[in-house]
C-alpha cells in the first residue's frame, strides 16, 4: 500500500480526479528508551519508522479545504475562517489544528484550499504516533502546495502546537521531532528543552526491532496523561525550593535528586520524580551501549525502563506488564519494554532473529491465555522523516 499510485487511486475514488495531485509521507515512531521524559525537559531516544501515514493532496483555488481518509468514515470540509476543534470531525481535528497554525504563522493569503486523501497504516491508538505522522503528513503538504517556506524544525513545533493548542493534549515534542527528523537506520538521540539532537547509528546484525500491539485501545487525551504531567510541575516546584535555578525535571541529576528528595512529602509525587530522573540516566547510558554496540547492556536498560514506568510512574496496565513478562521469558528477546504513553497500546523488544518466530508464537499463545486478546506482531525498519514521495 506504500505504492503512490495506489493512494492516488484512493484519492481519485473519494475526490473524482487525480490531475495535480501530489503525495506525502510521514511515518510512525517508536521510541526506544526515555518514556515520559519528553515533557519534562529530559533525553529521549525515538526512531522513525517505515510504516506511517500517506497523504495525496490536490490544491484548490476556492479556499476550502476537505479532509477525507481511506480509514475512517468520518470527513471534514472547512475554510481558514471556520477552524474550530469539533469533537464529531475526530481524527480530522489534527489535519485541522495544523492548518490554523499554519494560518496563524504565515497568514491567509497563502492558503487557498485543496484536497487531501490520507491512508495510513499506523495501527490506530497503539502508541506509535499516528497523530503526529497525520500533523506532519499535513504541515510538509499544506506548505509545499501553498508555496509557503518551513524548514522541518517549524513544522515539527507547529504539529505540536496543533496538537496541545487546539486538539488540548499536552504532549511533549518527542513524538513530532521522531516524525519529522526521523533517518534511516538511526535512532534521535534528543534532549527535549533545548532540542540539541544527534543520531545514532542503530547497529542490530542478526537481531530485529518487534513492536508487540497489546489491542488495547486507549485515549491519549483522555487517559492519565495530563495528570502525570501535572505531578511532574507539582514534584518540580518542590525541588525549586531547595533549587531554585532547576527549570526542569530533565536537568536534575540523580546526585541531585539523592540530597532534594526529601521536600517531596507525597509517595506518589516522589515516585513520578524518581522515574524521571533514572529514565533519563538509564537514556544516556543506553545510548552510550548503542554506540558502543553492548546490545546486551542496551536491553537490560530496557527492561529497566518498563520496570519503572510500571512501578514508579504507573502507566502500564495488565496488558502491557503481561506482554513484557512473556516477552521477557523468550530466550532470544534480549530487550523489551512498553512504548508510547502507556495504559494499552504497544511493546518493543530487540529480538534474535532466528528467534523471532518463536516470539511472535509463545507471547502470542501466552498473553491470549492471560488476557482474551490477541496481540499483533511488526517486524520493524527504520526510517526516514516526513517528506514529499510523489
Amino acid at each position: 500500500m506504500n505504492n503512490t499510485n495506489e493512494v492516488k487511486k484512493l484519492f481519485k475514488e473519494k475526490f473524482g480526479y487525480t490531475e495535480g495531485v501530489r503525495v506525502f509521507f510521514a511515518p510512525g515512531r517508536v521510541n526506544l528508551i526515555g518514556e515520559h521524559t519528553d515533557y519534562n525537559g529530559g533525553y529521549v531516544f525515538p526512531a522513525a519508522l517505515t510504516f506511517g501515514t500517506w497523504a495525496a493532496a490536490a490544491a484548490r483555488e476556492d479556499g476550502l479545504y476537505r479532509f477525507r481518509s481511506a480509514n475512517f468514515e468520518t470527513s471534514a470540509d472547512v475554510t481558514i475562517t471556520e477552524l474550530v476543534y469539533r469533537e464529531e470531525d475526530d481524527w480530522a481535528n489534527y489535519p485541522k489544528g495544523v492548518l490554523n497554525e499554519l494560518v496563524k504563522q504565515a497568514g491567509q493569503e497563502p492558503f487557498k484550499g485543496a484536497d487531501i486523501l490520507y491512508y495510513g497504516n499506523i495501527p490506530n491508538g497503539a502508541g506509535l504516533s499516528s497523530s503526529a505522522s497525520i500533523e506532519l503528513a499535513t504541515a510538509v503538504a499544506l506548505t509545499k502546495l501553498a508555496g509557503v517556506d518551513r524548514n522541518m524544525l517549524d513544522l515539527v513545533k507547529i504539529g505540536q502546537d496543533a496538537e496541545n493548542q487546539f486538539v488540548g493534549v499536552n504532549c511533549g515534542i518527542m513524538d513530532q521531532f521522531a516524525v519529522g527528523m526521523g533517518k534511516e537506520d538511526h535512532a534521535i538521540a534528543l534532549k527535549c528543552d533545548t532540542l540539541d539532537y544527534h543520531y545514532v547509528p542503530v547497529k542490530i546484525d542478526g537481531y530485529k526491532i518487534v513492536i508487540t500491539n497489546t489491542n488495547k485501545r486507549r485515549g491519549l487525551a483522555d487517559s492519565k496523561y495530563n495528570e502525570r504531567r501535572n505531578e511532574c510541575e507539582q514534584g518540580l516546584a518542590l525541588i525549586q525550593t531547595e533549587l531554585p535555578e532547576l527549570d526542569s525535571l530533565g536537568n536534575l541529576s540523580v546526585e541531585q535528586w539523592e540530597k532534594v528528595k526529601h521536600v517531596i512529602k507525597e509517595e506518589v509525587i516522589a515516585k513520578r520524580v524518581e522515574h524521571v530522573v533514572t529514565e533519563d540516566d538509564r537514556v544516556l547510558s543506553a545510548m552510550k551501549a548503542l554506540e558502543a554496540n553492548d546490545l546486551k547492556k542496551f536491553g537490560e536498560l530496557m527492561k529497566e525502563s518498563h520496570v519503572s514506568l510500571r512501578d514508579l510512574y504507573e502507566v502500564t496496565g495488565f496488558e502491557l506488564d503481561t506482554l513484557f513478562e512473556e516477552a521477557s521469558k523468550v530466550e532470544g528477546c534480549i530487550g523489551t519494554r512498553m512504548t508510547g504513553a502507556g495504559f494499552g497500546g504497544c511493546n518493543v523488544s530487540i529480538v534474535r532473529e532466528e528467534a523471532v518466530d518463536e516470539f511472535k508464537m509463545v507471547v502470542s499463545e501466552n498473553y491470549h491465555a492471560k488476557t482474551g486478546l490477541q496481540p499483533d506482531f511488526y517486524v520493524c525498519d527504520l526510517g526516514d522523516g516526513a517528506k514529499e514521495v510523489f
